[in-house]
């Protein structure tokens, strides 16, 4: 069996090519943002599909996530905490996030009908520029859930006080 590095060369060296014919993004970048490293253990003749579907599981991470707030139903009690403390503005800034990202989760169900390169490698350029733009978004929520147990701690709050 081959080492874990010998594996990330190979699908690196697989990926060049397709990364010259459509002008997708460099691996390192795909890989720091999705973790398409993972991918080295299928053995695949369709390697985009295989990169989407490491991007499309990341987004759906996110997604499940930011679910918590938009629909807190079944969410645990640090959601429901955060709720309770989130301003307006924080509120719609996890809105804008979450329809977003229903967007891309929408928009890469049609790519498991019909396997079109030329698709596949769109969704991975799309979805690459999309995910720059919200990276700073996604930060600034992260800080907000973050900072929000501690100010409730402060002011003697919580879900059930």
């Amino acid at each position: 069996m081959k080492d874990k590095i010998a594996c990330i060369d190979d699908l690196k060296k697989q990926y060049a090519p397709l990364r010259k014919k459509h002008n997708l993004p460099e691996f390192s970048k795909l890989n720091e943002d999705f973790e398409i490293e993972k991918i080295q253990e299928k053995e695949t003749e369709f390697l985009l599909r295989e990169i989407r579907r490491a991007i499309s599981e990341k987004i759906a991470a996110f997604l499940r996530f930011f679910e918590l707030f938009i629909n807190p139903q079944s969410a645990p009690v640090f959601i429901l905490t955060s709720l309770k403390n989130l301003t307006p503005h924080e509120k719609d800034l996890i809105e804008k996030i979450y329809k977003e990202l229903v967007g891309i989760e929408l928009s890469a169900v049609s790519l498991d009908i019909i396997y079109k390169e030329a698709r596949e490698a769109q969704f991975i350029k799309d979805i690459t520029k999309k995910w720059q733009e919200m990276k700073p978004e996604l930060e600034q929520v992260s800080e907000i859930i973050v900072k929000i147990p501690k100010e409730g701690e402060k002011k003697g709050k919580s879900y059930f006080g």
